[in-house]
């Protein structure tokens, strides 16, 4: 998918150390891929004007001026705050072709993006974004 996968990480720590940073539901999402439940996230409906932030690293990740209401249970987004802050990597397991979304700066696990589902955004794209690997960084 992305050919910025190429390049190392700029945030470096071995399992032991991200389990000491991150509490063990962060863990599961952020390093092992796992899914928040629909509608239980802190951002879901949320509108307060900021910045979201990577929960690992703190890297700026999206803006609420790009977030929207898709109704799906998690965040989501039409466009990442830079697109040279995330990666975006195949991802066929559950027996479908998804796009992961990755955090460039520590290669955390964010959620998925899908394009093409008629939300009338100007990417045509949902980035669905657990809230667990967000902050808000509020304006």
């Amino acid at each position: 998918m992305s050919s910025r996968e190429d390049t190392a990480p700029e945030v470096v720590r071995t399992e032991d150390e991200w389990r000491k940073r991150l509490s063990p539901e962060e863990y599961a999402v952020l390093r092992e891929a796992g899914t928040e439940r629909p509608f239980t996230g802190e951002y879901t409906d949320t509108e307060t004007a900021g910045s979201y932030r990577c929960r690992a690293c703190d890297a700026e990740l999206f803006r609420s001026t790009e977030k929207f209401h898709s109704h799906c249970g998690w965040p989501s987004f039409f466009d990442p705050a830079d697109s040279d802050a995330v990666i975006l990597r195949e991802d066929s397991s559950l027996g479908m072709r998804r796009v992961e979304v990755l955090c460039k700066k520590c290669r955390s696990h964010l959620g998925h993006v899908f394009e093409g589902e008629g939300y009338p955004t100007p990417t045509d794209q949902r980035y669905c974004i657990n809230s667990i690997s967000l902050v808000l960084d509020e304006a």
